[in-house]
């Protein structure tokens, strides 16, 4: 039985800048070899393919139709992210829970005052988003037949289940990945229960994502490796300031063949 935490589905095997590399990495010069590891994960949105920009071009544009309407002093998108973090444990990930959440926050930061037409054009926005094609990551497909010509692949995406199978069935990418898990959530107890179905433990399990506090923390916490590609955008939510952990981190998912020693 597949736990409740994820949906597991199985497969047959527009250029963005780096991101700079934060206080907390270290020298990519410290390799592996791809030997090491049993499976390779990868992160979705903002690993493989663009995400990020969708969503902030979005909010820019509820900013500009809100803002009419909200009292004066108030900050439309800090008021936005706030809704978001309310609604994250009731909604989860996605452009769905993001829409329900603009819908709110404008709602209430004008106590009511703003029009349906505004309502409207706001889900109008949402939709956009759900068909909106996959823009690959430069170097995305090389690297993923490059490794996984050498290692099991999977790919690990928290989000909305139909989204998130819709972008990996529409990139080009799903006969990359052995396994496609869609969670709610990316925790510690996550990753262990997807490790236990895989069958793999954490010591040869590595993954690799855009976000220090999802696809990085969680898995070493468990015993597990992982590398961060940043991106040169970072949903609110998913910034960490200080953290403890070494973090390797590459400029590219180009260099993690190197990295891997192949």
């Amino acid at each position: 039985m597949i736990p409740d935490e994820s949906i597991t589905t199985s497969a047959t095997a527009d250029t963005e800048p780096a991101a700079t590399p934060s206080a907390n990495s270290v020298s990519p010069c410290s390799k592996r070899r791809v030997e090491d590891f049993d499976v390779v994960a990868f992160d979705a949105d903002d690993t493989l393919w663009v995400s990020e920009d969708t969503f902030q071009r979005t909010e820019a544009r509820f900013a500009e139709l809100i803002d009419p309407y909200a009292p004066e002093g108030i900050d439309v998108l800090d008021a936005l992210h706030a809704t978001e973090r309310d609604d994250v444990p009731i909604q989860g990930y996605g452009v769905k829970a993001f829409t329900i959440s603009m819908v709110r926050a404008a709602v209430r930061m004008t106590d009511g005052a703003v029009p349906s037409s505004v309502i409207g054009e706001i889900v109008d926005m949402g939709q956009q988003m759900l068909i909106e094609p996959v823009h690959l990551l430069p170097g995305v497909a090389e690297t993923l037949h490059r490794v996984g010509l050498e290692v099991r692949l999977a790919l690990i995406t928290k989000g909305d289940l139909v989204h998130q199978l819709r972008k990996v069935e529409t990139s080009g990418l799903a006969h990359h990945f052995a396994d496609v898990e869609v969670v709610r959530e990316k925790d510690p107890e996550v990753y262990r229960r997807i490790m236990q179905r895989m069958g793999v433990p954490a010591d040869r399990f590595l993954m690799v994502g855009n976000s220090v506090k999802s696809d990085v923390l969680p898995v070493v916490a468990i015993g597990g490796h992982a590398v961060h590609v940043p991106y040169h955008l970072t949903w609110e939510l998913e910034q960490v300031d200080e953290h403890d952990e070494d973090v390797v981190e590459l400029d590219s998912i180009s260099e993690l063949p190197n990295w891997l020693g192949l």
